[in-house]
């Protein structure tokens, strides 16, 4: 009955529903969260695991809560190669905030549970910015080429944050997840960055590199996930009409890669011969990413 409502209405009843279905698990989140600070690692990985039980409860309510209103059909291919134990690496096109609920939808405990790079500004959203830092998302502070320019004691700071965000991921399985195009696909990016990808912003291959190197002994596997909506690519699916129900298919394609040894052990700060191997690698992954994307958007008009 729910699915026949029209789109702004199911749109505003699904921001309510969400919203207090984050606000109601938050109480016992961030009350965990608290009881982590006292200093013991077995204490502490205990809550940890009581926190990721309770944001997948979380995630498991705010799916069924969409499956309840929408018609959207979710076509995913690749998701039976992975399994909940284990360390991966997760990296993802990006082009609404509808990606993040579409992630979590597929992945939840499927694979461990998902921790993304946040920008720093992030942790101010109202509430979930709190439990994104309960669950210890790590936060990153980008700084343009003009500012460390002006203060070159800046640079490194935020791959520092991406290593100690790492070390506390070594004693629980993880899913650490990488946007690497570093923020929304829109046309006028695509157009300001002179991209030579059709359908992708240019990547950034710091974060993750770091990332992979300093988890190089417990993650071995990249998953790698192309999101295409038929009825909204290229920047054009807002998170407002996904939660009005105005996504009739949804398309998650998941390759599962084994991190070459090459990739996992460098110095990508210091080792320019490093970097530009490393920098190859995602570009090749994106030039296969991007060619995917061409043939789902030809089949759609087709």
């Amino acid at each position: 009955m729910l699915k026949l409502l029209p789109p702004p209405i199911k749109g505003a009843m699904n921001y309510g529903l969400l919203g207090l279905n984050t606000i109601v698990h938050s109480v016992p989140l961030l009350t965990l969260a608290g009881l982590k600070l006292i200093p013991i690692q077995q204490w502490k990985t205990l809550c940890s695991q009581g926190l990721i039980t309770i944001s997948e409860n979380w995630i498991s309510l705010n799916s069924a809560l969409l499956d309840f209103t929408q018609h959207t059909r979710y076509h995913v291919t690749g998701l039976d190669k992975l399994e909940y134990e284990g360390w991966y690496m997760v990296i993802s096109n990006h082009q609404s905030w509808a990606d993040i609920l579409i992630l979590q939808k597929v992945f939840n405990r499927k694979i461990p549970f998902l921790k993304f790079f946040l920008k720093k500004e992030l942790i101010w959203v109202p509430v979930i910015g709190l439990c994104w830092w309960a669950l210890d998302f790590p936060f990153m502070q980008r700084y343009s080429k003009e500012l460390l320019i002006k203060h070159p004691e800046l640079k490194g700071k935020d791959l520092e944050i991406t290593k100690k965000a790492c070390e506390k991921f070594k004693h629980l399985p993880v899913s650490i997840m990488n946007f690497l195009e570093g923020t929304r696909y829109t046309q006028a990016k695509h157009d300001a960055q002179q991209s030579p990808y059709q359908h992708l912003l240019k990547p950034k291959s710091g974060g993750i590199a770091y990332a992979i190197g300093v988890m190089a002994e417990e993650i071995n596997t990249l998953v790698d996930v192309t999101i295409y909506y038929p009825d909204g690519h290229k920047g054009n699916m807002s998170f407002w009409n996904f939660m009005a129900g105005r996504s009739q298919d949804i398309h998650i394609h998941i390759e599962t890669r084994e991190i070459p040894s090459e990739m996992k052990y460098g110095d990508y700060e210091n080792d320019d011969l490093f970097r530009k191997r490393f920098q190859g690698w995602i570009h090749t992954l994106w030039q296969e990413k991007d060619a995917l994307l061409d043939q789902l958007s030809q089949k759609n008009r087709s």
